[in-house]
């Protein structure tokens, strides 16, 4: 009997132990993969820059700008596709970060069409303030589930910018949406792809 205890005993802290390693390998790779972070924060970087300087101009259809961001997503889709060719096991951790960042697509798509077909001209009042906040979103998720404070504040920089923008005005708030994804995108991104070197250097 003593041997069995001793054997559910270390089954048990072989579990845990499995577990935690499961969690950390979970992280390691959503660290590798912070790449993303830094492709969309320089994609949208550069395209609210672009936007900016194309309304400066009066460019009609300044606008146009945001249809590169589609080669990112076929690009994105490509990715994941082949980085999951090369995962054997998915943790629960990597599952929930991955329908967390599906929501928050689902809900741009959503937002960008109903606020286009609602309200027509009033569109561009309320679509930085929005998106800056929608931005916040998964940025603040992935930092509570990964236990990386860096996205954590970097959602929420994304949530006070949003507010700012409501009192800024409308020519210059696009260059809101540029300083968030300094902030939630881009600098967290250089950080995981330096925690990630440290952990697998």
């Amino acid at each position: 009997m003593d041997n069995m205890e001793k054997e559910t005993s270390f089954s048990h802290i072989d579990s845990l132990n499995l577990i935690e390693s499961m969690i950390n390998k979970a992280k390691d790779r959503f660290n590798e993969d912070g790449f993303i972070y830094l492709l969309w924060g320089w994609l949208v970087l550069v395209l609210s820059l672009t936007e900016f300087v194309l309304q400066r101009l009066n460019y009609e259809k300044h606008y146009l700008v945001w249809l590169v961001t589609w080669l990112a997503v076929i690009y994105q889709v490509f990715h994941f596709r082949r980085r999951n060719r090369r995962i054997n096991v998915r943790t629960y951790t990597e599952e929930i970060v991955k329908y967390v960042w599906i929501t928050f697509g689902v809900i741009m798509f959503l937002e960008g069409f109903l606020f286009g077909a609602i309200l027509g001209p009033e569109y561009y009042k309320l679509i930085n303030p929005c998106f800056m906040a929608l931005y916040g979103m998964p940025i603040f998720l992935s930092g509570i589930i990964l236990r990386f404070k860096p996205l954590i504040w970097g959602g929420i920089g994304c949530w006070i910018l949003s507010i700012l923008a409501t009192v800024t005005p409308q020519d210059f708030s696009i260059l809101l949406v540029s300083a968030a994804m300094i902030i939630a995108w881009i600098v967290p991104g250089y950080l995981l792809r330096s925690k990630y070197k440290k952990s697998n250097g």
